[in-house]
């Protein structure tokens, strides 16, 4: 338990206000060197912790942003054909077109193009933290061929071999929710769900991250967002939208919160045309109060 305190702090100084669960779950991921699946809605920090986590162990982040269509090769690698033609064209004025020769150099290591599967995979040095981010975004295909690479941690290149990680780098994967992932998944990683945080830990946060803001403007902005998120609005604000919003207030240098000043910066908070006009018909009718923590 002492390595999870020490954990928390760490994950302080560095500006992540975290819990025990959270830094748990970080904890046994690297100790069991098992991929770290969190869940939560979009905008709760999932994606910073793998970022924080890369400072901790001061080792390099490797992404792979997911997408649908996202295939093996674009996650893997790919030869770079511009430069293998423009080298069999130097050859050929030069006169050095032996066959064999040429086909040997044109498929080396120098004309492969890594991407971030490959990369972490053939990183040399600390493991690297390989972020899988948004994987509920890509098909079901490529989370198949995922769950194969993060089995073995080795990619077989035709004309290199078989290149396996020195250690295996320390997975996080992220979702958020926009569809179901498969059993087999989830059951070769560690699970965290992040959900909205309460009024005291998004008030921490702020403080932490907008020193620009008063303390009076960051309960004010904390509580009016708690509020909206019980609105039923078709896309609720979460923590970045909140601090967008207080950084966006301290740059007008707003003490505290009046209807005005609110209506005129709403579009940091609240991204849908349909949910802007439901916050200002509410705010008009005096059922959202403005002001209040």
């Amino acid at each position: 338990m002492d390595r999870i305190a020490q954990l928390l702090e760490q994950l302080d100084r560095e500006a992540y206000v975290a819990d025990p669960a959270i830094a748990t779950s970080l904890h046994l991921a690297l100790e069991l060197r098992k991929p770290l699946l969190i869940e939560g809605h979009a905008g709760v920090g999932k994606t910073e912790i793998a970022k924080v986590l890369a400072r901790l162990m001061g080792t390099d982040l490797i992404r792979l942003q997911c997408y649908e269509g996202l295939d093996a090769s674009t996650a893997l690698y790919e030869w770079n054909y511009a430069r293998q033609l423009l080298h069999i064209r130097m050859q050929e004025k030069d006169g050095h077109a032996a066959p064999g020769a040429a086909e040997a150099q044109i498929f080396s290591e120098a004309f492969l193009l890594k991407r971030p599967l490959l990369q972490a995979i053939a990183h040399k040095g600390t493991p690297p933290v390989l972020l899988v981010d948004e994987i509920d975004r890509s098909d079901e295909e490529f989370e198949a061929f995922l769950l194969e690479v993060l089995s073995d941690f080795q990619v077989t290149v035709p004309e290199l071999g078989t290149i396996v990680a020195r250690e295996r780098p320390h997975v996080i994967l992220t979702s958020n929710r926009s569809r179901e992932l498969s059993d087999a998944l989830r059951r070769r990683c560690l699970y965290l769900w992040i959900d909205y945080p309460p009024f005291e830990k998004e008030l921490s946060i702020v403080r932490r991250k907008v020193p620009g803001a008063s303390e009076a403007l960051a309960a004010q902005v904390v509580g009016l967002v708690q509020r909206l998120r019980t609105a039923k609005l078709s896309k609720v604000p979460g923590v970045s939208e909140t601090l967008d919003w207080a950084a966006a207030l301290a740059v007008l240098h707003a003490s505290h919160l009046t209807p005005e000043i609110v209506s005129e910066t709403l579009g940091c908070l609240v991204k849908d045309e349909a949910d802007l006009r439901k916050v200002r018909g509410e705010m008009a009718a005096g059922r959202l109060p403005v002001g209040a923590a």
